[in-house]
């Protein structure tokens, strides 16, 4: 994946130095909230494994702040999760350090990976999941120009029955 660059952020692969940044993050239970259980340090290396295993087609970037070069997030696009209605999609995804919330971060930096993936791929949408209780993120899908799709609402098979981060909600933007 190639380094992007936009008004305030540089999106790029992650490196070593990039981990202690992102695990804060992923250890952060008030950034995971909506997103699942908190990670620890050998839950997020695995987790940046596997992103890295969807390069070069797709993958999840480090999301750095250009005036600083602090490490505020984790975004991009992947392949959809396995064993759900969107696994033959492209999934879009964020997170961002709680410090940075609501500074236009999100969606300046998911923006331009969509506008990556429109260059990249011939995928005819790309779409994103969350927790239909997580308002922020479908507040962000929605200044995205996504728009919600019932009929591929889930419950997601990694999350019990019942829990209600399981309870997903997908929406989708059309190419352009």
């Amino acid at each position: 994946m190639a380094v992007i660059a936009t008004e305030r952020l540089i999106l790029r692969p992650p490196v070593a130095a990039d981990h202690a940044a992102l695990h804060a993050i992923w250890a952060d239970p008030l950034v995971m909230a909506d997103l699942g259980p908190v990670k620890t340090a050998a839950d997020s290396e695995e987790a940046l494994a596997r992103h890295a295993s969807y390069r070069p087609a797709l993958g999840f970037c480090a999301v750095v702040r250009q005036s600083d070069e602090a490490v505020i997030g984790f975004c991009g696009l992947k392949p959809g999760a396995p064993a759900t209605p969107i696994a033959d999609e492209i999934e879009a995804g964020w997170m961002i350090a709680r410090a940075h919330w609501r500074q236009g971060y999100a969606l300046e930096a998911m923006r331009a990976s969509l506008d990556w993936g429109w260059a990249t791929t011939t995928a005819p949408r790309i779409v994103a999941i969350t927790a239909r209780r997580n308002e922020k993120s479908r507040g962000v899908m929605e200044r995205l120009g996504m728009a919600h799709k019932p009929a591929l609402d889930f419950a997601h098979p990694r999350f019990a029955p019942g829990d209600p981060l399981g309870d997903i909600v997908t929406y989708a933007v059309t190419r352009p």
